[in-house]
């Protein structure tokens, strides 16, 4: 497969995006050879601002031969700037970059303005290691297969053809004091046999883990253990020349536009039904929303300043050596954005959605046109309210529609979808969907009796281990402004008594969470728990503050024990709700740098100062869990599980904002 990254310059430049709905081909062009005009702030970077900031850098600072830009992304200037910015003002134009120069081992930041094509800052930080860089995969796989303690493993189990192998790169996980202690760089690999097959992930070969130290380019450590495991050697190809007999598929159900779409895009500001917000592909978190607001008559009010999928980790349940050390933190070790997959209308988004592009930078600092990662589309959402009148009999329906905005990308074996979905009556929905293919356990056991209990049985030789998805979502705050606060809502049944004499009566209990440490909580589904921002200067018509509430969906609770190396290092996944006061460097929940990381960064010691929380600029951070237990029909392909939580406006409106939306003609 050629990576995009790997494209040649010129095609970097041109991306064409074909889409085909409706019997219509729509054809979008975009092109670094004409740069479209920047005319806001938080507009992305350009292909020429890209590879300007990679010039800026060179010619500022004498790099290494092999120095690698991990990445290369939009400065975001400071929030009053933005908020304050009015069309046609001049503002600040600046680029963020991390370098990592391997051989050397050493990390730095920089920030290059734009305007001036000058490096304002380049700083070395120690002790760090950035995300997986994609020649490492390859670099990874090479070193595992020319290491002859790896291929000895491979002949003990019957494998004398190493190129009918497969190694897969993981970042280390759990490090071992002496790894740690060495300040060095490493990866895992693990093998599968693939023989003839291009759908590999049915066939761990278990027992054997080499460790690979990225900056010797050697295996540093080889476990091969000496019970000999079973692999399968079924094809779990899943293309449908595999599976033979295949279902006939539905008739079509066609979703038109036959007057257009109710969305309105200006650059990357959209707007629809009320709805106004711009968006970014960031190469590390992937789809980022910017300054949400609602118009309500001529006045525009802020709900969000920044939304974004900040971190994710993903624990494996397995002790054994081979597995223990398997916590992917998706989003920082992997930069989630890069990963990003061109979508195709039809398939992940349905063929009425528009399909956008984004621009972002290889580790050679050019530029390159990443086509169709961004999907747009109205949904249908059954009735969004409706009243039958008996005495008059009128019926007063109106159907819902939602906009979303949506990206996928591919983590190896696992693939992920996360989108944004605006709702008519104010509501903004996050939906997480995890589908893709569950990470295999090769094993002896071909019967559910005998399975391994950390890997239930999937089909024959083949376990699907127990994990968790930890989610951490980032809301940037401002409700009505930069002035908010926390409140937490609980049900209370009352007791039975002279004021409840039936025994029904419940009220709910609001507490103010004044400090960062008090606002460290967890759902409880007996009190129905709910978060709730409000404004702590702007209230409705009967007096109370306008606010939103974080309304939980399904969760789980972090499994991994005190002591866990896990636990210290997601600190952000041992709890449902954080709130922070807003400080413009803490992005990510588990820190900037979550590959060999160290315990406690990230959420845990930001909160440490425990500052105040009532009437400040806040971002509420909200973990959301599910936990895997495989089953058979997980396999070969898992069904997408879906996930997420509301913001639900609460007192933000005097009225059902729906109330006033026409009948469709």
């Amino acid at each position: 497969m050629l990576w995009i990254g790997q494209w040649p310059r010129w095609l970097k430049a041109l991306s064409i995006t074909l889409a085909f709905g409706l019997g219509l081909v729509v054809l979008t062009i975009t092109s670094s050879l004409g740069s479209p005009k920047i005319s806001h702030p938080l507009d992305p970077l350009t292909a020429e601002e890209i590879e300007t900031t990679a010039s800026v850098i060179r010619a500022a600072e004498r790099l290494a031969e092999d120095a690698i830009f991990v990445i290369i992304d939009l400065q975001e200037p400071d929030k009053t700037e933005v908020l304050s910015f009015q069309p046609g003002d001049p503002f600040r134009r600046e680029a963020f970059a991390i370098v990592y120069e391997p051989k050397a081992n050493r990390t730095y930041e920089a920030v290059v303005d734009l305007m001036e094509d000058k490096l304002l800052s380049w700083t070395e930080v120690p002790d760090v290691q950035p995300a997986m860089v994609a020649s490492e995969f390859g670099l990874a796989a090479e070193v595992v297969k020319a290491d002859p303690g790896w291929q000895e493993a491979m002949r003990k189990r019957g494998i004398t053809d190493f190129d009918r192998v497969a190694v897969d790169c993981w970042a280390p996980g759990n490090l071992t004091e002496e790894e740690e202690a060495s300040g060095d760089r490493f990866c895992r690999g693990i093998s599968y046999y693939k023989g003839d097959n291009w759908n590999y992930y049915g066939a761990p070969i278990e027992g054997v883990l080499a460790t690979v130290n990225l900056n010797s380019g050697k295996v540093s450590r080889l476990i091969d253990d000496d019970t000999i495991v079973a692999f399968s050697k079924e094809s779990f190809d899943y293309d449908l020349a595999s599976l033979g007999t295949v279902r006939p598929a539905p008739k079509p159900l066609k979703l038109t536009h036959p007057n257009g779409a109710s969305y309105d895009i200006n650059g990357n500001e959209i707007t629809w039904q009320g709805w106004k917000f711009r968006y970014l592909m960031h190469p590390r978190e992937g789809l980022v929303l910017y300054t949400v607001r609602y118009q309500e008559g001529d006045e525009e009010r802020p709900v969000f300043y920044r939304v974004s999928l900040s971190e994710m980790v993903v624990p494996y349940g397995d002790p054994e050596e081979t597995w223990y050390f398997r916590n992917a933190f998706d989003v920082g070790e992997y930069n989630f954005g890069l990963l990003a997959n061109t979508m195709e209308l039809g398939k992940e988004v349905p063929e009425n959605g528009l399909l956008l592009d984004a621009v972002f930078a290889d580790n050679d600092g050019e530029s390159y046109v990443m086509p169709g990662v961004i999907g747009l589309y109205e949904r249908d959402n059954g009735m969004l309210w409706k009243h039958y009148d008996y005495n008059s009999e009128r019926n007063d329906v109106r159907r819902s529609r939602e906009l979303v905005m949506t990206m996928t990308a591919a983590i190896g074996n696992y693939d992920y979808g996360i989108s944004w979905v605006f709702h008519q009556d104010g509501t903004f929905e996050v939906q997480a969907d995890l589908t893709g293919i569950v990470l295999a356990k090769g094993t002896d056991a071909v019967t559910a009796a005998d399975a391994d209990p950390f890997a239930p049985l999937m089909a024959p030789h083949v376990g699907g281990t127990n994990h968790q998805h930890y989610f951490s979502f980032r809301l940037d705050m401002d409700v009505d402004g930069t002035d908010n606060g926390i409140m937490e809502m609980n049900l209370k049944p009352l007791p039975k008594g002279p004021d409840n004499p039936a025994g029904n009566a419940f009220i709910m209990e609001d507490t103010h969470l004044m400090t960062e440490k008090e606002a460290v909580r967890d759902m409880n589904m007996a009190s129905s728990r709910k978060w709730v921002i409000v404004s702590t200067s702007k209230e409705n018509a009967i007096g109370a503050h306008t606010a939103y509430a974080l309304m939980p969906g399904p969760n789980a609770v972090f499994l991994p024990v005190e002591g866990a190396n896990v636990r210290d290092r997601a600190g952000f996944a041992t709890h449902h709700f954080w709130a922070t006061h807003y400080k413009p460097g803490e992005l990510y929940a588990a820190g900037l740098y979550p590959n060999h990381s160290k315990p406690g960064e990230g959420l845990p010691e930001w909160i440490s100062d425990d500052q105040p929380l009532e009437g400040e600029d806040l971002v509420v951070w909200y973990s959301l869990g599910v936990s895997h237990v495989p089953r058979p029909e997980d396999w070969p392909v898992m069904p997408v599980h879906r996930t997420g939580f509301k913001l639900m406006p609460w007192g933000f409106f005097d009225r059902n904002p729906a109330i006033d939306l026409a009948e469709p003609a």
